[in-house]
């Protein structure tokens, strides 16, 4: 079942969209005030619902806005349907449009089928334990601030962090960063923790930790 966010300036939509996703086993958090709607506050949830006509600043510029932070599903709500606003709203990052009036089942399906879908892992960004990750550009950041990360520092937080509160070992790290032919020692992950919890330590962050005779992991409650 899935987090989702919706946004919209009317109540009684809101309530309306609430009621049939919940019906389906979905915890639905709705927001009147779009300047209430941050990235970051974005990132916790699995879907977002957006209306495209709200009052200040629309859909589509809150869209834009959070879309390179935010890697899960946005569909809009909207009573547009000229090919020109489709495509702008696909030009910003949206993944679908839901036409108003829509049907309950309607809204269902279409929620479900795109949270279906979203059993992969985030592919553009992702927060985790107060360090965010640009997976396109492959850089970690904390405050805005670049980590001076050798690559093979951050793909093994990118690794760990993706998945968060599970164990690896050495030789399981070894293989999923340097790849299974990789001709070397997983004894050198050991060292490359060391050194990425130094840089780490700068900015008083310690999310990666040793589970003795087992391996490393990426403390589960520093998954956002």
């Amino acid at each position: 079942m899935g987090k989702i966010l919706a946004v919209d300036d009317e109540e009684e939509m809101l309530e309306l969209v609430k009621m049939a996703l919940e019906r389906d086993g979905h915890q639905v958090d709705t927001e009147e005030d779009v300047k209430r709607v941050s990235a970051e506050r974005c990132r916790i949830y699995d879907l977002l619902l957006l209306d495209v006509m709200m009052p200040g600043e629309d859909g589509f510029s809150l869209c834009g806005r959070i879309r390179a932070e935010v890697d899960c599903p946005i569909l809009f709500l909207t009573a547009k349907t000229e090919d020109v606003a489709l495509v702008q709203g696909f030009g910003l990052g949206a993944d679908d449009y839901i036409k108003k009036p829509f049907s309950i089942a309607e809204l269902r399906a279409r929620v479900n089928a795109h949270l279906r879908r979203e059993g992969r892992q985030p592919v553009r960004a992702m927060a985790r334990g107060g360090v965010r990750f640009d997976m396109q550009a492959k850089e970690a950041m904390i405050e805005e601030q670049i980590l001076p990360l050798t690559k093979g520092e951050y793909e093994i937080c990118e690794h760990l962090a993706l998945h968060a509160g599970q164990v690896f070992s050495k030789e399981q790290l070894y293989e999923a960063v340097f790849g299974f032919d990789a001709e070397g020692d997983p004894g050198t992950i050991a060292e490359h923790i060391k050194n990425i919890r130094a840089k780490l330590k700068k900015y008083g962050k310690s999310p990666i930790e040793t589970v003795w005779g087992m391996g490393y992991k990426w403390k589960k409650e520093n998954i956002r």
